[in-house]
């Protein structure tokens, strides 16, 4: 293990122990999952015809598989947090699209031009109904997410996607849809684009400075 992730994983321990009474605490209690083995990551690529970015491909290695992390904490990989607890994603299941297929994004996206006018469900609720249903599935089409997968949620169904394939490979992005607005880079306090590790490491800073 590098320097870097041990200090990271000094740190985790740390916050295990003083419990800071921070948001998504709560859920995930500073408590890392065990680690996973480079013949573990191999097969989950080989399995969806990936490659991980590098920076979470370590993490999984050197830190753990999930568990402590922003918001209610990291997903394990391959898992994204069901009506009942964690459960396995397979591509285009509603939370994923076809993982080798490029993510289609580069700048922030919130198509609701198809939603139905509100008005309409008073005046006419079955064809206000109609539209909206017509409406979501298109929102929600999962080629939007192709070529990235759930990492994180943020409560009421928003989550972290971390794009592996096309030009946004490495980079996380900000899936709204819950509530309507959109999809969009996450980015961090300064500003600039939010990679897994750097996004990780200042969510840690934050914790260790609210002790």
């Amino acid at each position: 293990m590098t320097e870097k992730f041990s200090r990271m994983t000094d740190s985790i321990l740390r916050l295990q122990r003083e419990q800071p009474k921070l948001f998504g605490a709560g859920e995930h209690k500073f408590e890392l999952n065990p680690k996973l083995s480079e013949a573990d990551i191999l097969a989950f690529e080989k399995l969806h015809n990936i490659r991980l970015p590098g920076d979470y491909r370590e993490f999984l290695v050197n830190v753990g598989n999930g568990g402590a992390g922003p918001f209610y904490g990291i997903f394990p990989l391959g898992q994204v947090e069901g009506p009942f607890g964690m459960i396995q994603w397979r591509e285009n299941d509603g939370f994923v699209g076809i993982l080798s297929e490029p993510f289609p994004l580069v700048e922030s996206w919130n198509d609701t031009s198809a939603m139905p006018n509100h008005d309409l469900l008073h005046r006419d609720e079955p064809e206000y109904l109609r539209q909206m249903e017509l409406f979501e599935k298109e929102y929600w089409n999962t080629t939007l997410a192709n070529g990235a997968f759930p990492i994180c949620h943020e409560g009421c169904a928003l989550q972290i996607l971390l794009v592996v394939t096309g030009p946004q490979a490495g980079y996380l992005w900000d899936d709204r849809r819950s509530e309507f607005s959109g999809v969009e880079p996450l980015r961090l306090a300064d500003g600039s684009r939010a990679t897994f590790l750097r996004w990780y490491e200042e969510w840690l800073d934050d914790c260790l400075a609210a002790l």
